[in-house]
């Protein structure tokens, strides 16, 4: 069962995929990881943009991904907000666009299990989309990549701002499910969904380390 059935209306997907849309996403050849914002701040609900629970129930799916990427030697990438960006320029959204807000959001650590090894990019970014006057275009060219593996937060906002700009660049991209999180199950849900429609494919972790390839 997909996330988005409890709230797609019976058929729908049906009638989509009789027009062409939702088909999967071909796995290539150079994969990548990307790790969305997964910071104490989307995490905590000591922050105003925390999701709580929602994070921490998908935060050990996300370490699977990044250890998985580890053991096989697959780019790595993190990405955060930009404090001195936010304040000067605004915030990824309204809220965090206030310079007090953003200036403890976008300086809060990555927790203790997803802390970043000296061989993988920490990327900071000012807007929702970690493409958008960033040089991930670049990195990802360096090497090679063809595919991004995404997870993170949140699903309706950084995830799919990325996701949308990754297949803009022309990036293959899947989406785990179980890896993503937001404040509103709807949100995620229908972001996911639309995700699937148009941009990706959206598969559980235990397909994303599969199609990544075995340590």
């Amino acid at each position: 069962m997909a996330v988005w059935d409890e709230f797609v209306p019976p058929g729908e997907l049906a009638r989509l995929r009789d027009r062409g849309f939702g088909g999967p996403v071909e796995f290539g050849e150079r994969p990548a990881l990307l790790v969305v914002d997964v910071t104490l701040s989307f995490l905590s609900t000591d922050y105003p943009t925390g999701c709580g629970q929602a994070g921490w129930d998908r935060l050990p799916a996300i370490v699977k991904l990044v250890d998985h990427a580890r053991a096989l030697g697959i780019p790595r990438v993190f990405t955060c907000g930009s404090a001195p960006d936010a304040v000067f320029v605004g915030g990824a959204v309204k809220l965090s666009s206030d310079p007090e807000i953003a200036r403890r959001v976008h300086g809060a650590p990555f927790p203790a299990e997803l802390a970043a090894r000296d061989d993988e990019y920490v990327l900071s970014k000012a807007k929702a989309s970690a493409f958008f006057g960033t040089p991930l275009p670049t990195y990802l060219t360096q090497r090679g990549v063809d595919t991004l593996v995404v997870c993170g937060t949140t699903t309706s906002g950084c995830v799919r701002a990325t996701v949308v700009d990754a297949a803009s660049y022309g990036f293959r991209v899947l989406v785990a499910e179980d890896a993503c999180f937001d404040r509103s199950p709807f949100a995620h849900a229908a972001n996911l969904f639309d995700i699937q429609l148009k941009y990706g494919s959206v598969v559980d972790t235990a397909r994303a380390t599969e199609l990544m390839g075995l340590p």
